[in-house]
């Protein structure tokens, strides 16, 4: 049993897609996302530190997740500046850094827009969470939406940041 089967913790239930079109980004928030990977990319499990946004404004967590695609259990907790300056050193040659826009489909869902930057410079990937795997099941994409990379692992944040683009 992993250590995500033994703690409480909440069920992630998300489709990733790349994107065919850029939105107009301009109503939408926006975040600058540093995150780091504290386990191999062999492992299991996903142990990440990540920081939204900058300065005094800056937020902090560390992430647990299990392994998977579409369904995935995931535990955050949220982290002090020193603890995520403490562990950060540790994820070198395993980060991305990407800045994340959030907003609403006409259906109501929120999506997340991620443009990454540096080596991934170029990649644009935008997710939808679910509250049920029916509903993700159902969920019909909008035009601006590109493929469904949901089951493809090299989308995956920790393998994107370990391996570069698949």
């Amino acid at each position: 049993m992993s250590v995500v089967e033994q703690t409480e913790g909440s069920v992630e239930i998300e489709r990733k897609f790349l994107l065919r079109a850029l939105p107009d980004l301009t109503p939408l928030k926006a975040r600058d996302v540093a995150q780091g990977y504290l386990t191999s990319a062999t492992d299991s499990v996903e142990m990440r530190v990540r920081r939204k946004g900058c300065g005094a404004d800056a937020a902090h967590f560390m992430t647990l997740k299990s392994d998977g695609t579409l369904l995935r259990k995931e535990i955050e907790v949220p982290i002090s500046a020193d603890q995520f300056d403490s562990f950060w050193p540790a994820t070198k040659g395993r980060r991305v850094e990407k800045t994340r826009y959030v907003g609403v489909l006409a259906d109501g869902l929120r999506f997340e827009l991620d443009v990454f930057h540096g080596g991934l410079d170029g990649l644009k990937l935008v997710e939808v969470e679910f509250a049920t795997v029916e509903a993700a099941s159902r969920f019909v994409a909008p035009d601006w939406f590109g493929e469904d990379v949901t089951s493809n692992k090299g989308y995956k944040n920790k393998s994107l940041a370990v391996n570069g683009l698949p």
